[in-house]
This record gives structure tokens, C-alpha cells and sequence, in this order.
């Protein structure tokens, strides 16, 4: 076990903690099936320099470092080590710059997703990635996952708005990548790199990020259909007719059924499928939405419903949001699965989850961003249960494979973590595993950024 007063012999005072409640407070973050082990000591860092003072200390003790943000992830990265230093960097939570001229931002990684959204607005900016988890989610957990959201379909993930970083490498040296140009592809491409490396390969410290102008208020309409095949046709339909819709998400019946249980939006009963698809495209909206009800209408929707205000859009889009909440108001234990498909398997994805549902006796609920493929599939069991324990994980790895087998991926947006470290083996080929741990070796040669996540 390290002993805390190397720390603070390096650190100013308060930024160490070694008691036992507020280490197993800090120890997991949301992951079902994923093990924390027991930290020797919380680092609350302040700026660059406790960070780079904190990795340069591991290094030349080869301790390991687990890099926190808000611990609301799914994939069990910023769980606990036995003996690690859990590094959180929650404390550095501020605005650097927004610069309405180069539609740009720079922000630490403690900064709150649905802040800066909210911050950029006031300038009549657009910070589009909004993953489900926007009020709580930091920056440098979304660029640590590359995380996504409902806007993806039109505009894109994480990564696609990350133009810099500034990140502590393992040694404690400190390294600037990208740019705060448009263009620029000088070298290689570092930043790329370290998003989604969920700080295995360094701690992001500063992060900027790439605007939009402030778009419209967009229009909403939603679809119920009596079969999912309507559903995943309707999505293929509408977007191969050159539509961009700013959301288009998918709720399958027990889905609606769980929110509808905590919030009665008066949705038609007997449904198999929900499609809801937002325009923000002002005064074109109208007519994207009229031709998403087409298109619904061709494929089999029993109803469409089309907003006529931002107002009733937002009601409609309480459905969506809603289903986190719904999920655990069911009262079980969830495993919530992530996996990413080509649209046109869309159906034989969720057809696929309910026999998995049926042959391991056990729940499975999906929603998702039906517009880029990629659904969250959510397992719920007793976890009291060992039997039902262990049929639900089989259920996990059963989807699992069927994304793969659907030449889809086991993740669009939540990470490996620890959860998904043995399906990256499956994922990805020999040589692609090769050049992935020689990256790890040679800028992590002790291997104490994150051990035992990602690589298998």
C-alpha cells in the first residue's frame, strides 16, 4: 500500500484524501458486472500541474492511476484499482474561452456537458453532442468514451468537435495536440488518438472544442407502429430520401410501456415500436415532418403524431429522455448494453433481442439512435437471483455477438471499460490488437494509465 504523505509532500493541501468513505464513495462509476477494488488514495486536481505532478509520482512508482470525471459511465473505466490512485478531475470545471469568431471553445475536462451547452446558447452557439447524460456527464469523460447523443444522426459524435487537447502523457510530460484552426493535418493525428482512449493513453486536461451557429427550434412528430419491421423501415426509408433529421430515436414496446408507468403522455397501447424524429431546419421542418409521415404511413404506422409548436415538441421529447428514469423505477437490476449496427439490420438487431429475451428468461428492454444504428439494449434481472444473475449475463454477451454477427460493433458511445474488454479481442483482428497494445507500450511503457481496461 503507497503511502499518502509522498502525495501531499507533492501537492498542495487539500488535494489528498485517503479516508476509507470517501474512497468507496469515489470507487465506481455506473457499470453492472464490473468489480472496484479498494484505492489507496483520492486526488482532487486543480489544474495541469497536480496532474502532472500525480502521474510523474506514479510513474517512477509504477502505481497505478484511474482518471475520474463525474463516474457516470457504463463500461466500468473509472472503477477502482486495489492500491491505484483514483485521479479526479472534477475540480476542473472552467469555461476558458468562447470565441463567437472562430465558432470555438476551450474548456477543462471537469466541465459539465449541459453547462457549456447552455453557455455557448447565450452567444447563439450550438454545442451539438448531447449524450443522455448532458446534466451530469463532464467533457473529458465524453471525450474520454466519445460519447454521443441524439443529435448524432445530423451532426455527429464527440470526437467529430474535438479540434485540441491538451494532455498529461504518463510520465508527467505535458503534450498540446490538434489545433484551433479549421483545417490543419500536421503529423499525425494525436487527437484522434486519445478521444475514446478512456485514459489509458493520457489525462485530458483542456479540451477545445468546435461550434455551430445557434440552429432553429426544432419540430418534432413521433410514429407508433404495430411491428418492428415498420419501424426499422421507416428509418432506412426516410433518410434514404435525403432527409437530416437533427434526432430520430426508437423505443420498442417495453420501453414506452416502462415510461408510460412513471408519466402518462397518453401513447396509443398494443404498439411494438416508437419512432421520434425532430427537424431543425425552421421554416423547411414542415416539410420534413410531412415526409416522415409519409413514409411511416407507407411502412405500416398505426399513428403519427406531428408537433405544430417547439411546446408540444418538448413534451414529446420527454418520452425519450425519460426512459433512464423509467428503467430504474422497474426495480431491478440493469445491465445496459450499447451496441451499433448498419440500419438496414436494425430490425434483425431488435427481432434478435427478444428471442435472446426468450430463450435466458429474462427482460430486455431497447431504445436508441435508430438514425445512426446504434441501440441500448437493457437487460433487467434480480440481481438477488443467482440463477437469474447468470442467465441475464449470458443475455449480455448473446447481444454481443449478435451485433458483431450483424457486422455491427459492441460499442457506438459508452467504451470498453472492463465490461467489454474480452469482445474487443473478438472485435477487433490480430494485427489491429498488435498495433493497439504497441501504442499502450510506448507511451505507457509502466502501464499505469488505467490498467486492466480496453485492451484484453
Amino acid at each position: 500500500m503507497i503511502s499518502t504523505d509522498a502525495l501531499r509532500a507533492l501537492l498542495p493541501e487539500g488535494r489528498v484524501f485517503d479516508d476509507p468513505d470517501v474512497l468507496a464513495a469515489h470507487s465506481r462509476d455506473r457499470a453492472t458486472f464490473c468489480p472496484a477494488g479498494t484505492p489507496a488514495a483520492l486526488v482532487r486536481a486543480y489544474d495541469t500541474g497536480d496532474v502532472a505532478a500525480v502521474l510523474k509520482w506514479a510513474h517512477e512508482n509504477r502505481v497505478p492511476v484511474v482518471p475520474q470525471g463525474a463516474r457516470s459511465g457504463l463500461s466500468g473505466a473509472a472503477n477502482a484499482l486495489d492500491g491505484c490512485v483514483l485521479l479526479s478531475l472534477e475540480k476542473m470545471d472552467a469555461i476558458l474561452d468562447i470565441d463567437p469568431d472562430e465558432q470555438l471553445a476551450v474548456v477543462q475536462p471537469g466541465v459539465v456537458n449541459g453547462v457549456l451547452a447552455a453557455a455557448v446558447a447565450e452567444k447563439d452557439l450550438f454545442y451539438p453532442p448531447d449524450p443522455g447524460s448532458r446534466s451530469i456527464s463532464t467533457i473529458g469523460g465524453n471525450v474520454s468514451t466519445n460519447a454521443g447523443g441524439m443529435c448524432c444522426v445530423k451532426y455527429g459524435v464527440t470526437g467529430d468537435f474535438v479540434r485540441g487537447l491538451e494532455v498529461v502523457l504518463a510520465d508527467g510530460r505535458v503534450m498540446r495536440t490538434g489545433r484551433r484552426t479549421a483545417k490543419g493535418v500536421a503529423g499525425y493525428d494525436l487527437t484522434r488518438l486519445m478521444v475514446g482512449a478512456e485514459g489509458t493513453l493520457g489525462v485530458v486536461t483542456e479540451v477545445t472544442v468546435a461550434l455551430r451557429p445557434a440552429s432553429a427550434q426544432p419540430l418534432t412528430a413521433v410514429a407508433f407502429f404495430p411491428g418492428v419491421a415498420g419501424s426499422a423501415r421507416t428509418v432506412s426509408g426516410y433518410l434514404a430520401e435525403g432527409y437530416q433529421p437533427s434526432v430520430l430515436e426508437f423505443m420498442d414496446a417495453s420501453s414506452v410501456k416502462a415510461v408510460q408507468q412513471i408519466a402518462d403522455l397518453g401513447f396509443p397501447e398494443g404498439m411494438a415500436a416508437m419512432l421520434l424524429v425532430q427537424s431543425d431546419r425552421g421554416a423547411d421542418a414542415p416539410a420534413d415532418l410531412a415526409a416522415f409521415e409519409r413514409v411511416a404511413r407507407a411502412m405500416g404506422a398505426a399513428e403519427v403524431v406531428v408537433s405544430d409548436s417547439a411546446a408540444e415538441g418538448e413534451m414529446l421529447m420527454q418520452a425519450r429522455r425519460l426512459v433512464g428514469d423509467a428503467h430504474e423505477k422497474l426495480g431491478k437490476a440493469l445491465l445496459i448494453d450499447d451496441v451499433c449496427v448498419p440500419r438496414r439490420h436494425l430490425v434483425d438487431l431488435v427481432e434478435g433481442l427478444q428471442r435472446i429475451a426468450e430463450e435466458h428468461r429474462v427482460q430486455v428492454l431497447c431504445s436508441g439512435h435508430a438514425g445512426d444504428g446504434n441501440m441500448h439494449p437493457v437487460v433487467a434481472f434480480d440481481d438477488g437471483d443467482a440463477d437469474e444473475t447468470a442467465r441475464a449475463q449470458q443475455a449480455f454477451d448473446a447481444i454481443m455477438q449478435l451485433g458483431l454477427d450483424l457486422g455491427g460493433t459492441i460499442t457506438g458511445e459508452h467504451g470498453i471499460g472492463q465490461l467489454k474488454r474480452d469482445w474487443l479481442g473478438r472485435e477487433l483482428d490480430e494485427a489491429g490488437l498488435w498495433a493497439s497494445r504497441a501504442i499502450k507500450a510506448a507511451l505507457d511503457p509502466h502501464n499505469v494509465l488505467n490498467p486492466t481496461r480496453v485492451l484484453p
